[in-house]
């Protein structure tokens, strides 16, 4: 029965209203061309080209992860095949992380321009060479931040967009441990360009918080990893709808390159052995590496083996919808609270 569950959507215990949601028109979802303020950013070994489709065609705007790929050409091939499951808007996630042996990413970046993508997601250390080569081809870029210095940065570089990335989220959170609640209204206060929420997202009440809180749009991640459509194990999601909000944890704090991770038994043996020589990455390298989790997604479906990236929205996701189902379910869910419970205690104007 478990494993049926992570395979095909069910209904939550919580379900919206039910009907046909209303089309909430922000600066982003203006900018991007897309119905719904719902993002899919990019995800190592998930972000592929059937999940990028479905969450376009669903109304948002699916992101296919570049490094993910081998090699420029062979993310060449994917953007191919994902235009020829959406006519819809998508875009390309460039993430620039420290690295060992870092990939050449002008190749990756030629690639996304010769492709004709209009929209690139840029994330990690240093993008302003990427984002005035980005701004000089046309697109719209999208930067990934977790500090609103950072943001402010990534304004003059001339990004258009901020996907701002509070400490809840999964993957790379950074290392100054500030969550949404702060980040947003902060950022409303200090930036001239559109943003959207990142991090522990996953239903239409934050969507609506979200708004409220002056962000223009919403990105999901793992809850994304849990749809039908995601082209990860089913083992993966079931999970990910077993987890709660307690189900992560950090590594790789000791080398400040901190990654928010499934707790599972490799999570714990490289913690331990951060404790034991902080600050070697050599030590923990074999544990950490993509590879291991590449092969748990795509093969084995293992969820101790490898550490591999989530998030503490688990504890919002109770079933394994299609996208289309997912987002429609958020933005009805958002026009709810927005009408029936933000608005009734606002006064009634008596003109």
């Amino acid at each position: 029965r478990i494993v049926r569950l992570a395979c095909r959507a069910h209904t939550p215990r919580n379900p919206p209203p039910r009907g046909t949601a209303m089309v909430l028109t922000t600066p982003v979802t203006r900018l991007l061309g897309i119905e719904h303020p719902l993002i899919c950013g990019g995800m190592h070994y998930v972000g592929f080209a059937p999940l990028a489709a479905a969450v376009s065609n669903a109304g948002g705007l699916g992101t296919i992860t570049a490094l993910t790929q081998p090699d420029a050409e062979a993310l060449r091939r994917e953007i191919r095949a994902c235009k020829k499951l959406t006519a819809r808007p998508f875009g390309v996630n460039l993430t620039l992380l420290p690295a060992l042996a870092p990939p050449d990413y002008g190749s990756y970046a030629d690639v996304i321009i010769q492709e004709g993508i209009k929209i690139v997601e840029t994330a990690g250390r240093n993008p302003g060479k990427w984002i005035k080569k980005f701004k000089e081809a046309g697109l719209v870029v999208i930067h990934k931040c977790v500090a609103v210095r950072h943001a402010l940065t990534a304004q003059r570089l001339g990004a258009d967009i901020i996907s701002m990335d509070g400490y809840e989220c999964a993957g790379h959170p950074g290392e100054e441990e500030v969550g949404n609640w702060l980040l947003l209204p902060i950022a409303a206060r200090k930036l001239r360009i559109p943003f959207i929420v990142s991090g522990g997202c996953g239903d239409g009440r934050q969507l609506a918080a979200a708004l409220c809180l002056g962000a223009a749009g919403m990105n999901m991640g793992t809850r994304f990893m849990a749809t039908e459509e995601a082209p990860i194990h089913a083992n993966i999601k079931r999970a990910l709808v077993e987890g709660d909000e307690r189900s992560t944890t950090h590594v790789m704090q000791s080398v400040r390159n901190t990654e928010r991770v499934y707790k599972n038994k490799t999570a714990a043996e490289v913690q331990r052995i951060e404790k034991e020589h902080p600050g070697d990455i050599m030590k923990i390298r074999h544990l950490v590496s993509g590879q291991n989790y590449k092969k748990a997604f795509q093969e084995t479906g293992d969820t101790d083996t490898g550490v591999w990236s989530c998030g503490p929205v688990m504890g919002l996701i109770e079933d394994v919808p299609t996208c289309k189902v997912l987002m429609e379910r958020i933005v009805a869910e958002a026009e709810d609270v927005l009408n029936n419970k933000v608005a009734p205690m606002l006064p009634r104007s008596r003109l």
